[in-house]
């Protein structure tokens, strides 16, 4: 299945179609692709989430994650700056509608998991904001990266896509990330702009851009950062800025990933949800809470998708099971919404 919109060119190429046939060949790549579990495996790997789950934090500590995560963030870029993340030059082979004229490698899906856009959407009439002036305001698209960090999404897809009608907007609640990204020497208050928000605040004021003036909304570990309980309204506050025929792209930990199952007792927060040892949070979804989120919020499913990835160090001899889920969803068109 194709990985990008209807209409793109398919002569990319492919990337996500190495498979593992034969396990004595494991050590031979560093990755492979798709990797399904048996039943041994996923039990194994219940029974290690069941352990770690058993001794939960007690409220008042976990209140004390909950309310000072700008804190435990702010400390976090205070120490690793801009040297803990690589630039996530992947974003292109999973989100092609993010390279210009679809330049990326195409990934290849190894199940339905989604549903081709429609062809030609309609975008709707321009928004019209209360804003006399705003940044990318003659732009003719924008994107927006929710939890955009020191940069890491936001410097490639500027170096990448030199389009003059592109902005792209950054948002952290980290003071600190927000300081690095606007010193990056790629920083150019032309194509984009930089500022701290913490989106489980909705609160509009501290919004730069209007409602229904977003092309793409980007969400790259960052959902799993925040409380369960508060990432449907995160979703449905951020779905009011996309245009009509917009999207929002998600990329972020699934259940059941190697990070979730190293976690000891006495880091669990509640079902699937942990601290780090430096206090940052991290949620591991599954499938239908992806799909329930978003849907919830009336927004329309393309993709949905389990990435099941075997990494392998061949000088140690370990092998590493990464899950990961990748989804897509689209605001509806005033045509589609007309005829719903």
């Amino acid at each position: 299945a194709s990985g990008g919109s209807g209409g793109q060119p398919p002569s990319r190429p492919q990337f996500g179609h190495r498979h593992l046939t034969d396990v004595s060949h494991v050590f031979e790549h560093n990755a492979w692709d798709n990797v399904e579990w048996d039943s041994d495996q996923e039990e194994l790997a219940k029974q290690k989430v069941s352990e770690n789950s058993s001794c939960p934090l007690p409220d008042d500590r976990r209140q004390v994650y909950s309310e000072e995560a700008h804190r435990f963030w702010n400390e976090f870029y205070d120490k690793h700056q801009n040297r803990f993340f690589k630039d996530r030059h992947w974003l292109f082979t999973e989100f092609p509608e993010l390279a210009p004229s679809h330049e990326a490698p195409e990934r290849v899906y190894s199940n339905s998991d989604q549903t081709n856009p429609p062809d030609n959407p309609d975008p709707g009439p321009s928004p019209e904001s209360p804003h006399d002036d705003y940044p990318g305001k003659g732009s003719l698209v924008r994107f927006f990266e929710v939890g955009c960090g020191v940069g890491n999404t936001i410097f490639p897809i500027l170096q990448t896509n030199a389009s003059p009608d592109l902005f792209v907007y950054g948002c952290d609640l980290s003071p600190t990330a927000i300081d690095i990204v606007r010193t990056h020497r790629d920083y150019n208050g032309n194509r984009c702009h930089a500022f701290v928000h913490d989106v489980t605040e909705t609160d509009s004021s501290h919004i730069p851009f209007p409602e229904r003036s977003l092309d793409v909304i980007m969400m790259i570990f960052v959902l799993s950062a925040i409380s369960p309980d508060r990432v449907k309204t995160v979703v449905e506050f951020l779905s009011k800025y996309l245009k009509p025929g917009g999207v929002m792209l998600f990329r972020d930990y699934a259940r059941y990933d190697l990070a979730q199952l190293r976690f000891k007792k006495g880091r669990c927060l509640g079902d699937n949800f942990y601290a780090r040892g430096d206090g940052t949070q991290v949620y591991f979804f599954t499938q239908d809470e992806v799909r329930t989120m978003f849907t919830s919020c009336g927004l329309v499913e393309e993709l949905n998708y389990v990435d099941r990835r075997l990494q392998v160090n061949r000088g140690r001899q370990l092998k590493m099971y990464r899950v990961w889920l990748i989804a897509r969803y689209r605001k509806p068109t005033l045509v589609e919404t007309d005829n719903s």
